[in-house]
């Protein structure tokens, strides 16, 4: 049976392609001749082909195209010139499976289909390529522990917690990556006295996208704002979501962990699936970037406000949550926690609510201080740069430990 090939070259090696094809007494057949990345990805949805010949230099062509090609059962032959090895090195990274000189000739362009039969059977990577990235930076290989620091809808103090945990762990030693995900109404950059303006997060997935993510780019777009902890600022207005697609983002979490022991992400607070509300299943996720940070962590701080409307959202949010099976380590920290809001014994209080409603037996609270809290605000710093005896930094101390110890548990 011939073998299908969808054809997206341009130029004169089209033509040698499905001339190719067409001598190759029934092996191949060319079953769609693409004009653009659009119509290349449709017929490879429909099932038109099985093997993909592109030219690498194809508008739009990027991790997400090489995503949604490989889940339809498609190879990707790429076709690149061998003079421009910058373009072999991006679309390598995209994820192409194999990459060959542009033909000039029918006996080049036979070759093409001849190395394609060697990839019918070969596993389809889940991800791009990130082979070298060790010596970028001089340092070897490694892989540190992302935690997701996520909370329901409120305000409860999820970027608090954050920045302050990547600055806590970055003071033990270990460089932190603080990163701003959330996706509707991100404050990391103000929190810490940045511009809102510099590329951060939508820089680092772009290049991701594009497979020019490397070690030393997402150094230089994540500046070093104390020591050891570095920021990638987020977006500066919500309707920017559709520039942090999961598929980009689920590479930055690769380049980071290898970059730091620690990367702290900043989520938004909604769960909701998007491609369960529209026909088109390739569209954009309004909150890739919030799944995907939880999806890849190894750890999900869950951040809930300690009054009796925090609480009951906290309670609905952990099993939102828990619909997702992610299947790591949570550590429940309520947040704001004060006797005029929860009773005369809050932390009682907080702790048989949640034990009650919803199974977590193990809580770490943070109590209401908020003379430390606007004083940091306030100057655009840490709270152990600016209020290290206070109350707030001392309890979020006890979430570091938790954080730092071998095992994490909810």
């Amino acid at each position: 049976m011939a073998v299908g090939v969808l054809c997206a070259v341009r130029g004169a090696a089209e033509s040698l392609v499905v001339r190719a094809a067409e001598a190759s007494a029934g092996r191949f057949t060319v079953t769609r001749r693409c004009a653009d990345l659009t119509e290349l990805l449709a017929a490879a949805e429909a099932g038109l082909g099985r093997v993909a010949i592109v030219s690498a230099e194809l508008d739009r062509l990027d991790v997400e195209a090489m995503l949604t090609l490989h889940r339809a059962g498609v190879q990707v032959v790429a076709l690149a010139d061998a003079a421009r090895p910058w373009l072999v090195d991006r679309v390598q990274a995209c994820g192409a499976d194999l990459v060959v000189p542009t033909p000039d000739g029918l006996a080049g362009a036979r070759t093409v289909l001849e190395s394609a039969t060697a990839l019918l059977d070969a596993a389809v990577p889940d991800h791009p390529d990130l082979k070298g990235a060790d010596a970028v930076l001089g340092e070897p290989l490694r892989r540190g522990r992302l935690v997701a620091v996520w909370g329901p809808t409120g305000a409860p103090g999820r970027t608090t917690v954050a920045v302050n945990l990547a600055a806590e762990l970055a003071a033990r030693g270990e460089t932190s990556l603080l990163v701003d995900a959330d996706t509707y109404g991100g404050t990391v950059a103000q929190v810490v006295g940045l511009l809102d303006e510099a590329p951060g997060l939508a820089a680092v997935a772009r290049a991701a996208g594009q497979g020019s993510l490397d070690l030393r780019s997402l150094a230089r777009l994540a500046p070093v704002i104390a020591e050891r902890l570095r920021v990638l600022t987020g977006i500066s207005r919500a309707d920017r979501w559709p520039e942090l697609p999961a598929s980009a983002l689920d590479v930055v979490w690769g380049v980071a962990r290898q970059l730091v022991p620690w990367t702290l992400v900043d989520t938004g607070f909604c769960l909701e699936q998007d491609e369960q509300l529209s026909y088109d299943t390739r569209a954009p996720q309004r909150n890739a970037a919030t799944l995907s940070a939880l999806r890849a962590a190894d750890v999900v701080v869950v951040v809930g406000a300690g009054d009796p409307v925090g609480l009951a959202r906290l309670v609905r949010a952990l099993s939102e949550l828990a619909d997702l099976r992610l299947d790591v380590p949570q550590v429940v920290v309520v947040n704001r926690l004060r006797a005029s809001a929860s009773g005369a014994r809050p932390e009682a209080a907080v702790h048989d609510a949640l034990a009650r409603y919803a199974g977590v037996h193990r809580v770490l609270t943070l109590p209401e201080d908020r003379a430390a809290a606007d004083g940091a605000l306030l100057a655009g710093r840490v709270l152990r740069e600016c209020a290290p005896g206070s109350a707030l930094r001392k309890a979020l101390l006890a979430v570091v430990e938790r954080l730092a110890a071998p095992v994490a548990v909810g």
